[in-house]
Protein backbone atom coordinates (compact mmCIF):
# COMPACT_ATOMS: atom_id res chain seq x y z
CA UNK A 1 0.00 0.00 0.00
CA UNK A 2 1.18 3.49 -0.84
CA UNK A 3 1.71 6.13 1.83
CA UNK A 4 0.08 9.56 1.82
CA UNK A 5 3.53 10.91 0.90
CA UNK A 6 3.74 8.61 -2.14
CA UNK A 7 0.30 9.81 -3.29
CA UNK A 8 1.28 13.48 -2.85
CA UNK A 9 4.52 12.88 -4.79
CA UNK A 10 2.59 11.15 -7.59
CA UNK A 11 0.05 13.99 -7.82
CA UNK A 12 2.77 16.63 -8.05
CA UNK A 13 4.77 14.61 -10.57
CA UNK A 14 1.64 14.18 -12.72
CA UNK A 15 0.00 17.59 -12.35
CA UNK A 16 2.92 19.89 -11.56
CA UNK A 17 3.22 22.68 -9.03
CA UNK A 18 0.07 23.68 -7.12
CA UNK A 19 -1.02 25.29 -3.89
CA UNK A 20 -0.63 23.22 -0.75
CA UNK A 21 -4.38 23.52 -0.21
CA UNK A 22 -5.14 22.07 -3.64
CA UNK A 23 -2.71 19.20 -3.02
CA UNK A 24 -4.54 18.42 0.23
CA UNK A 25 -7.92 18.33 -1.51
CA UNK A 26 -6.66 16.14 -4.36
CA UNK A 27 -5.15 13.70 -1.86
CA UNK A 28 -8.51 13.62 -0.06
CA UNK A 29 -10.44 12.90 -3.25
CA UNK A 30 -7.92 10.24 -4.26
CA UNK A 31 -8.53 8.51 -0.92
CA UNK A 32 -12.32 8.88 -1.22
CA UNK A 33 -12.53 7.45 -4.72
CA UNK A 34 -10.10 4.63 -3.93
CA UNK A 35 -12.49 3.59 -1.16
CA UNK A 36 -15.33 3.50 -3.71
CA UNK A 37 -13.66 2.17 -6.86
CA UNK A 38 -11.02 -0.11 -5.35
CA UNK A 39 -12.84 -1.06 -2.12
CA UNK A 40 -9.80 -0.14 -0.06
CA UNK A 41 -7.97 2.90 1.23
CA UNK A 42 -5.17 4.31 -0.88
CA UNK A 43 -3.15 5.09 2.27
CA UNK A 44 -3.51 4.76 6.05
CA UNK A 45 -2.87 8.38 7.16
CA UNK A 46 -5.66 10.35 8.85
CA UNK A 47 -7.69 12.97 7.08
CA UNK A 48 -9.20 15.57 9.39
CA UNK A 49 -12.03 18.07 8.92
CA UNK A 50 -10.21 21.40 9.21
CA UNK A 51 -11.89 24.77 8.69
CA UNK A 52 -10.83 25.00 5.02
CA UNK A 53 -11.73 21.42 4.20
CA UNK A 54 -10.12 18.00 4.52
CA UNK A 55 -6.44 17.94 5.50
CA UNK A 56 -3.89 15.20 6.08
CA UNK A 57 -1.94 16.40 9.15
CA UNK A 58 0.91 14.11 8.05
CA UNK A 59 1.29 16.13 4.83
CA UNK A 60 0.60 19.45 6.54
CA UNK A 61 3.54 19.14 8.91
CA UNK A 62 5.83 18.91 5.85
CA UNK A 63 4.37 21.80 3.80
CA UNK A 64 3.38 24.10 6.65
CA UNK A 65 4.16 27.71 5.76
CA UNK A 66 4.44 26.97 2.03
CA UNK A 67 1.81 28.38 -0.32
CA UNK A 68 2.89 26.39 -3.40
CA UNK A 69 4.37 22.94 -3.57
CA UNK A 70 6.23 21.64 -6.63
CA UNK A 71 7.69 18.36 -5.45
CA UNK A 72 7.34 15.97 -2.54
CA UNK A 73 10.74 14.59 -1.57
CA UNK A 74 9.36 12.43 1.23
CA UNK A 75 7.27 10.30 -1.17
CA UNK A 76 8.04 7.93 -4.00
CA UNK A 77 5.52 8.13 -6.87
CA UNK A 78 6.72 4.78 -8.22
CA UNK A 79 5.36 2.99 -5.13
CA UNK A 80 1.77 3.32 -6.39
CA UNK A 81 0.42 0.19 -8.04
CA UNK A 82 -1.15 0.30 -11.49
CA UNK A 83 -4.63 0.35 -9.92
CA UNK A 84 -3.63 3.12 -7.51
CA UNK A 85 -2.17 5.21 -10.36
CA UNK A 86 -5.37 4.73 -12.39
CA UNK A 87 -7.47 5.93 -9.44
CA UNK A 88 -5.31 9.01 -8.86
CA UNK A 89 -5.21 9.73 -12.60
CA UNK A 90 -9.03 9.64 -12.74
CA UNK A 91 -9.21 12.04 -9.79
CA UNK A 92 -6.73 14.37 -11.50
CA UNK A 93 -8.72 14.19 -14.72
CA UNK A 94 -11.93 15.18 -12.91
CA UNK A 95 -10.68 17.61 -10.22
CA UNK A 96 -7.19 18.61 -11.40
CA UNK A 97 -8.20 21.74 -13.32
CA UNK A 98 -10.22 23.15 -10.40
CA UNK A 99 -8.84 25.85 -8.09
CA UNK A 100 -7.98 25.18 -4.47
CA UNK A 101 -10.82 27.49 -3.41
CA UNK A 102 -13.33 25.66 -5.64
CA UNK A 103 -12.24 22.29 -4.23
CA UNK A 104 -12.46 23.60 -0.67
CA UNK A 105 -15.97 24.93 -1.29
CA UNK A 106 -17.01 21.59 -2.80
CA UNK A 107 -15.85 19.67 0.26
CA UNK A 108 -17.86 22.07 2.45
CA UNK A 109 -21.02 20.90 0.67
CA UNK A 110 -20.31 17.19 1.07
CA UNK A 111 -21.46 15.01 3.94
CA UNK A 112 -18.13 13.49 5.15
CA UNK A 113 -16.60 16.90 5.96
CA UNK A 114 -19.91 18.35 7.22
CA UNK A 115 -20.58 15.40 9.54
CA UNK A 116 -17.07 15.56 11.00
CA UNK A 117 -17.50 19.31 11.62
CA UNK A 118 -20.83 19.01 13.50
CA UNK A 119 -20.90 21.36 16.47
CA UNK A 120 -18.15 23.63 15.14
CA UNK A 121 -18.79 27.15 13.91
CA UNK A 122 -17.69 28.09 10.37
CA UNK A 123 -13.98 28.89 10.43
CA UNK A 124 -13.50 27.33 13.88
CA UNK A 125 -10.46 25.10 14.23
CA UNK A 126 -11.14 21.40 14.44
CA UNK A 127 -9.29 18.13 14.00
CA UNK A 128 -12.05 15.56 13.89
CA UNK A 129 -11.34 12.49 11.77
CA UNK A 130 -13.19 12.17 8.48
CA UNK A 131 -14.01 8.49 8.74
CA UNK A 132 -13.18 6.33 5.72
CA UNK A 133 -16.57 4.60 6.10
CA UNK A 134 -18.31 7.99 5.82
CA UNK A 135 -16.29 8.77 2.67
CA UNK A 136 -17.03 5.38 1.10
CA UNK A 137 -20.74 5.65 1.84
CA UNK A 138 -21.14 9.20 0.57
CA UNK A 139 -19.01 9.03 -2.59
CA UNK A 140 -20.31 5.53 -3.33
CA UNK A 141 -23.83 6.98 -3.39
CA UNK A 142 -22.78 9.36 -6.19
CA UNK A 143 -21.98 6.61 -8.71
Amino acid sequence: MASVHDVAAYILKSAGSMTAMKLQKLVYYAQAWSLVWDDRPLFQARIEAWANGPVSPELYKHHRGEYRVSEWKKGKPGKLSKTERETVDAVLHHYGDKSSHWLSELTHQERPWCDARKGLAPGQRGSELIKPASMAEYYGSLV
